[in-house]
């Protein structure tokens, strides 16, 4: 099995790693795990080209929505969400390549989410961040039911986003639910932090970080200063990679 990432910058080890390690433990020798950093999504042509022997490719940062138009198909929750973080590569009978895309960041987020609030259900969550495992994040509340209040650095009113100086205490009264999936505070500035009003924070709160590196960012830390319950992306991770490995081995 031949698999690799494609993002950029590609800071962290992790996938390859732990991919890395679960070839070991399967026994898979002439199994390789690549990163493959390029910031222009035109080079994903060059990059097919030149490694004909790709099974799959894992997709971060820059590149979870910019993919799809270079996709030959979408599963359907990766359609639904708009982002691929997953593609399965395989070759028909006349030798074409045909690539599909999945989205586990949903299955690796609803899982972890379950286990994190166990048997609670919030009412509405305030969602952090705009990009691509936003919008993973956002299909798993409204599949559960949890009412969304999307927060970014400026507002929208057309997508109903709002700006960090835009929450209130009754924003956070109304929201048990807060996850960060921007990526302020990730390694390596971790000095930075997400601008949002920790005054209005209390033990009623579950704040949840798709980041893992640091393992408490200073969001985390905040929050559970103030008494409120938190979980970072780790779990998540190793939830979205299992069932992206499942899909290459299908």
């Amino acid at each position: 099995m031949q698999l690799g990432l494609i993002g950029f910058p590609l800071k962290n080890g992790f996938s390859k790693a732990y991919f890395e390690n679960k070839f070991r433990e399967l026994n898979m020798l002439d199994s390789r795990y690549e990163n493959y950093p390029f910031e222009n999504i035109n080079e994903f042509k060059n990059l097919l080209e030149n490694h004909s022997n790709l099974n799959g490719l894992s997709v971060t940062i820059p590149h979870k929505q910019n993919i799809i138009p270079n996709l030959n198909e979408l599963d359907k929750t990766a359609e639904e969400i708009g982002a691929v973080n997953c593609i399965k590569i395989t070759k028909n009978k006349n030798g074409e390549t045909h690539l599909k895309g999945y989205n586990t960041d949903a299955f690796g987020f609803e899982q972890s989410l379950q286990n994190f609030l166990e048997n609670e259900k919030p009412e509405s969550a305030i969602v952090i961040g705009i990009g691509g495992a936003a919008k993973a994040v956002i299909y798993i509340l409204k599949k559960l039911g949890i009412q969304v209040i999307l927060v970014g650095r400026t507002s929208n009113q057309n997508k109903g986003k709002l700006a960090y100086e835009d929450l209130s205490e009754n924003h956070f009264i109304t929201s048990q639910l807060i996850v960060n999936c921007s990526p302020v505070g990730m390694h390596p500035n971790p000095e930075n932090l997400v601008p949002i009003p920790y005054e209005f924070m209390n033990e009623n709160h579950y704040c949840f970080d798709l980041i893992y590196n640091p393992d408490e960012t200073r969001f985390l830390e905040e929050c559970r200063l103030k008494g409120a319950k938190t979980k970072n992306g780790l779990e998540m991770l190793h939830a979205q990679a299992e069932r992206a490995f499942e899909i290459w081995s299908e």
